[in-house]
């Protein structure tokens, strides 16, 4: 019976974490804080983007045919994303967009920042001081792997920390290795994979504090995830074994 109890043990380590493994910003010291510097950039305009733009002034009857027909007050009117795709300006494959008064536009390649100050040029032949909001509001990220809710998430936000996206997603699972965080990124047309580690605050530095358009963030499993999905998946199931075979055990040595 000792024999059989001793079999086991190994498989009951497997199933246990330690909390290094698990524990977030590890190398923070409580005694000696610094500030983070902002590293936010805005969002580059991609080709399939769909843009949320409001124009607005001093003189309302000036900025009227930039406003959409909601059947109230306009943007007032608008509660969820799926209205905001409705009545949104796609970029076209060319990168351009058809705005009125303006016609066709360059917006991909430009940030939300960029486009904001070229509209507000154009539309001061036909606005007196305008002011212009750019938003991508069909803004997507996908979560895969250990994270308790993988899936595709939306936002109409623009800057959304990475802490805030793992929030979205449920945060990340038990099982989830914080030291090998993997984001592909699509960057001028390329794509980029950076690794970050979680354990640690030097990412929170970089352009991958912040979530961009069409992000893929992949949590992989930790090594003890790894060796129990190839034979026995929890705690719950090893019990189960030993239980049984420690009652076939009695009934064969009676």
């Amino acid at each position: 019976m000792k024999k059989l109890i001793i079999l086991f043990i190994p498989f009951l380590i497997i199933g246990c974490t330690t909390t290094k493994e698990i524990v977030y910003y590890q190398d923070i010291d409580n005694q000696d804080l610094e500030p983070v510097p902002d590293v936010y950039s805005h969002n580059k305009i991609q080709i399939n983007d769909i843009l949320n733009i409001e124009v607005a002034a001093l003189n309302p009857e000036s900025v009227a045919p930039y406003k959409f027909n909601t059947g109230g007050n306009n943007q007032q009117q608008i509660q969820n994303i799926e209205m905001l795709k409705l009545i949104g300006y796609m970029v076209n494959s060319d990168g351009k967009i058809n705005f009125p008064q303006l016609g066709r536009i360059e917006a991909g390649g430009k940030n939300t920042q960029e486009l904001e100050l070229y509209l507000e040029e154009l539309l001061k032949e036909f606005i007196t001081n305008p002011t212009v909001r750019v938003r991508i509001i069909n803004f997507k990220f996908t979560f895969e792997g250990e994270v308790n809710n993988p899936g595709t998430y939306e936002t109409t936000e623009e800057n959304i920390t990475l802490q805030q996206a793992f929030g979205m997603a449920g945060g990340l699972g038990i099982r989830g290795k914080r030291e090998n965080i993997l984001i592909i990124r699509q960057l001028e047309g390329e794509r980029v994979v950076k690794r970050i580690d979680m354990t640690k605050t030097d990412w929170m530095n970089t352009e991958y504090a912040y979530v961009k358009p069409n992000d893929i963030i992949y949590v992989e499993p930790n090594k003890p995830q790894i060796a129990s999905a190839g034979f026995i998946t929890n705690i719950g199931t090893v019990l189960s074994v030993v239980s049984i075979l420690t009652t076939l055990t009695l009934l064969i040595t009676r």
